[in-house]
């Protein structure tokens, strides 16, 4: 998604860095606005990342392939957030613009 002009902000607590970026260990460290939570994720861990995207007012949380997670996806909707789950962000972006 970086060669597409996408800017990616890491978000995993056991690296310190990614993609030529400084990685945090939550939502709630990053300090900078978030448009998009794409969620790498096992399930088990999905309700907290929503949590979080709830309280920042994120507006869409995309769950990857096999990230699937009803009660946080019903959770999110609730709370006004665009929910897509079990679907590859850049599949998807492939598809609609080349």
């Amino acid at each position: 998604m970086q060669t597409h002009g996408y800017r990616i902000i890491p978000v995993n607590p056991k690296i310190h860095g990614s993609l030529g970026e400084k990685a945090y260990g939550s939502l709630l460290e990053v300090g900078e606005k978030i448009d998009v939570v794409n969620i790498f994720r096992r399930p088990e861990f999905v309700e907290e990342v929503v949590d979080q995207a709830i309280g920042l007012k994120i507006p869409v949380i995309w769950m990857q392939e096999g990230v699937i997670h009803q009660k946080a996806a019903q959770k999110a909707r609730q709370a006004g957030i665009f929910v897509v789950m079990d679907r590859c962000i850049l599949k998807e972006h492939h598809a609609r613009f080349g």
